[in-house]
């Protein structure tokens, strides 16, 4: 009777956790799942061997059985049972007479391994109920979908197509760059009667090219003329859904912040609330001056 390295054909170590063990199964079901492979006899031969492998890894009383089991093995280099009588399939009782197997008829085309039936089958001690059929959750799906500002201000429908199907995504005012949203049994067709997977996409906001974001407040570096900033005026300032005149104050220094209340992004979780406006101002030194500019403000005593 050959040996059965159940977490070679799941691909896992031994010290997997139960949960690495329940992923690494449904990634191979989902792979050689019959439904997915018509008619491909070594598809549905390694079905049956995860299958096994997970029946036996996939609860802790057996897997700590197995495991026991594995170690004598290795120790002794056979089979740890061998010398002695049981009542297993295909086992023998202590006389040397084959023992009568009354789950024979049922188990007869069961597809598992002598190694299961024998530790692991009818009269082991342990009851399977392991079926080719079992149905599965579909793949979920990761994308991402890249918008503007100025969509993620407003909100926004996009269209997204996939393999086999095209999805209509609503975004809502104030969405962030980053934010992952999930579209429930969007994803991959379930198999043996499982549901859909799952569709996560993940909404990536293009850099804007004069504003920068920060939460729902937006930034601005506005250049102004230095002789505004000495005497002071009004100057228009652009955000997003609208412009204001923005008083500069006389003697207004380089980098000086003002902020406007209300005209950032919407929130997410309420539209009716929004962030604030932040303008930086970035003194421009006139360029370029005519010699009667320039004799100006020599007479203004301005280099002084």
């Amino acid at each position: 009777m050959d040996y059965k390295d159940y977490y070679k054909i799941l691909g896992i170590e031994k010290r997997a956790s139960q949960d690495d063990i329940k992923k690494s199964y449904r990634k191979l079901a989902l792979q050689f799942h019959p439904d997915r492979n018509p008619g491909d006899k070594k598809a549905e031969d390694n079905f049956k061997e995860i299958n096994e492998a997970y029946d036996v890894l996939g609860e802790p009383i057996k897997r700590k059985r197995y495991d026991s089991i594995v170690e004598t093995w290795g120790v002794k280099g056979e089979d740890p049972l061998a010398d002695f009588g049981t009542t297993h399939r295909g086992g023998r009782n202590p006389g040397g007479k084959k023992a009568a197997d009354p789950y024979s008829d049922i188990f007869a085309d069961s597809g598992f391994s002598d190694f299961f039936e024998q530790y692991f089958g009818p009269g082991s001690g342990f009851e399977h109920f392991t079926s080719t059929r079992i149905p599965i959750k579909g793949e979920d799906f990761k994308i991402e979908t890249i918008i503007t500002l100025e969509e993620a201000y407003n909100g926004t429908t996009h269209q997204l197509t996939l393999s086999d199907q095209s999805v209509s995504l609503k975004l809502k005012p104030g969405i962030e760059d980053g934010k992952t949203l999930k579209m429930k049994e969007k994803g991959g067709p379930g198999i043996g009667g499982g549901e859909n997977g799952d569709l996560f996409i993940e909404v990536k906001v293009s850099k804007h090219e004069r504003l920068e974001r920060r939460g729902a407040d937006l930034f601005l570096i506005q250049p102004i003329n230095a002789f505004l900033a000495a005497v002071g005026g009004k100057i228009p300032v652009q955000s997003i859904a609208r412009s204001v005149n923005l008083s500069i104050p006389a003697g207004t220094d380089n980098g000086k912040v003002f902020r406007i209340k209300g005209m950032g992004m919407p929130q997410y979780h309420d539209a009716t609330v929004n962030g604030d406006f932040y303008v930086t101002v970035a003194l421009s030194v006139p360029k370029n001056l005519s010699d009667h500019d320039k004799e100006i403000i020599r007479q203004l005593d301005c280099l002084k």
